[in-house]
């Protein structure tokens, strides 16, 4: 842990301010958001679609929202996007807090939503531009605050909501707050380097910028290629803690047995990422690490495909081996093969953007992505579905190990082809001359 300190401080201050932004930034929401569904069925007593509603809002309003905040960014400016997330989320979580009615309950989690599509692809490009060279080292860090955030969240969420969940909220707005400021007074200004387009003396409208990203083959494809690893990792917080509940009840063990799979990913990103990488990248090019990474996301499922083949013990100890084992060991798994491969993806996206624009591919690749996690879950809740329905508790599992197996090599096709390497400088063209 003092190496990866030490690591962080050899960074520039903007660097060092952006992680610890974004680890406030995921302490704030996954101490809020983890029960918020709770609280709207419960104390507010509103319907099971009304919550599904302003749940999805806020995903809807994030994910077709990133497009348009890395273009804002890239046009902006970096910080004024950042500071704007982070006012939002403001206005949001204390809104979610104070109001029960459902127009005022929708407008705030679009608003939490729109905050993300706002800070996520600035601070991405943020980063990679002030940290340079060191762009992979720099999000293998970014990683390790971002699941601290995660971790710590919903503990402290926790303890609050026990006191009342308009104190969890009215924190974390207080949080985004105090980030807020000191963003606004310690974070330097920066913007995207467009210094090609002001010595040419014109800027694209945003339309031709647009098309000129998804006129870019190789970004689109690893886009597609990398949205199974998305779909891959959200399974810890979908089809492990239910196959965990299915195999080890709803009960208090049922409960710790779930806590130990976030802790078990989160931890193990915390201890082990930084080392991860810079044995990664000390042995392999960016493309053979992501291929290797996802990979090794696919393989996590294989101790519950095997797992599936044990005979179900009546109980006692064996049951609850059998319950908590094999989806701590695949969350272990999943953890590890997105620390191999989340620094190079970050990385990838900037060279294929050609350091141009940065912010509005991130933007654009979230989209992506996020479309294509909702489409995922939709068919793993479906494999889930038939797998219960039909007795064949091994369909979900093998459809996962192949989902890995389809992406890496993907990965690997476009690593072989060439495809992943930054897209060739144009060359300056000769000045005419003048009698």
């Amino acid at each position: 842990m003092k190496a990866t300190i030490a690591q962080v401080r050899s960074y520039e201050r903007s660097v060092q301010l952006l992680m610890v932004n974004q680890f406030t930034i995921n302490l704030g929401f996954y101490m809020l958001m983890p029960y918020l569904a709770a609280h709207l069925a419960g104390p507010l007593g509103l319907a099971g679609w009304l919550v599904g509603l302003i749940l999805g809002v806020r995903n809807f309003s994030q994910q077709g929202m990133f497009l348009v905040g890395g273009t804002m960014a890239d046009r902006l400016g970096y910080k004024p996007m950042i500071i704007a997330g982070l006012v939002l989320r403001i206005v949001g979580f204390a809104t979610l807090g104070l109001v029960d009615s459902v127009p005022a309950l929708l407008a705030a989690s679009a608003a939490t939503g729109l905050a993300g599509a706002l800070f996520n692809p600035a601070s991405r490009a943020y980063l990679a531009a002030d940290a340079g060279e060191r762009r992979v080292e720099a999000f293998a860090l970014f990683n390790v605050f971002y699941q601290a955030g995660i971790l710590l969240g919903p503990l402290v969420g926790m303890v609050l909501t026990g006191v009342d969940f308009r104190v969890t909220c009215l924190t974390a707005a207080g949080i985004f707050a105090v980030l807020s400021i000191v963003q606004i007074r310690a974070l330097p200004a920066r913007r995207a380097d467009d210094t090609k387009d002001r010595k040419a003396g014109r800027r694209e409208s945003v339309l031709a910028e647009w098309r000129g990203i998804v006129a870019n083959r190789p970004f689109l494809l690893f886009s597609v290629a990398m949205i199974g690893s998305y779909v891959m990792s959200f399974q810890v917080y979908l089809a492990l803690p239910l196959e965990v509940r299915r195999l080890g009840g709803e009960g208090q063990f049922g409960t710790a047995a779930v806590a130990v799979l976030f802790a078990v990913s989160g931890l193990s990103t915390i201890v082990l990422q930084a080392k991860v990488t810079a044995w990664c990248k000390a042995r392999m090019e960016p493309g053979r690490a992501l291929t290797w990474g996802l990979l090794t996301m696919g393989v996590a499922f294989l101790p519950l495909l095997v797992a599936t083949a044990v005979p179900v013990p009546d109980g006692g100890v064996g049951l609850r081996l059998l319950a908590a084992v094999p989806p701590a060991l695949a969350a272990l798994l999943l953890a590890l093969g997105t620390m191999i491969a989340y620094p190079f993806e970050m990385d990838t996206i900037v060279r294929l953007s050609g350091d141009r624009l940065v912010a509005t591919h991130y933007g654009l690749y979230n989209t992506i992505c996020g479309v294509g996690i909702t489409l995922g879950n939709l068919l793993t809740g479906a494999a889930l579905d038939a797998a219960r329905a039909a007795g064949v508790s091994a369909l979900p599992w093998i459809a996962l190990f192949l989902l890995g197996l389809a992406c890496a090599a993907a990965l690997f096709g476009l690593h072989r082809t060439g495809r992943l390497a930054p897209p060739p400088v144009p060359e300056a063209q000769p000045e005419p001359v003048t009698a």
